[in-house]
């Protein structure tokens, strides 16, 4: 149990909430605290000479916020959009701490969970191209095992600059 602690952040006190949603037919969770909103899909702005992954920028009520797309940045198989792909728009922390607006393409959002430490388990270490340090944890769930993301870990700031004029390297 002392390993998940330290591997994971979860205690098995106080539960946390996780946002859980699909990309790919695999689950992946997102800590509440970072939810800003969900949307719907809009038209995003593309930009030259930025990642793949990154679609372009949306105006979300007069903010300009970057717009990534998870299964493109995960190297996962492109899919065309459906009437339940949608955007989470997470506020992520850059190296001096400043808080960021990005959205986020997923498949569907699922639900939101709680859990406890016992309930996550670290990582295992592997050759991939998914580095596990992106992962917080993995959630043993009744229906499978939801891969927690450390989305402050997924976001390259530094991928960025340039898009959102407040993101400064």
């Amino acid at each position: 149990m002392a390993q998940t602690v330290e591997r994971t952040g979860f205690s098995s006190g106080t539960p946390q909430k996780f946002l859980t949603f699909a990309l790919a037919g695999e689950e992946y969770g997102i800590t509440i605290m970072k939810i800003k909103e969900i949307i719907g899909m809009m038209p995003v702005t593309v930009l030259p000479q930025t990642p793949a992954y990154v679609k372009g920028v949306i105006n979300l009520r007069g903010k300009v916020i970057p717009i990534i797309d998870l299964r493109l940045k995960f190297a996962l198989e492109y899919a065309a959009p459906s009437e339940r792909t949608c955007i989470i728009v997470v506020e992520t922390e850059d190296k001096e701490n400043r808080q960021i607006l990005v959205g986020l393409i997923i498949d569907a959002v699922s639900e939101v969970i709680s859990l406890k430490g016992d309930e996550v388990e670290a990582a295992p270490k592997m050759q991939s191209q998914f580095k596990e340090q992106l992962i917080l944890g993995l959630a043993k769930c009744e229906n499978g095992v939801k891969i927690l993301l450390d989305i402050d870990k997924v976001i390259n700031h530094e991928e960025l600059v340039g898009i959102d004029p407040e993101i400064a390297v």
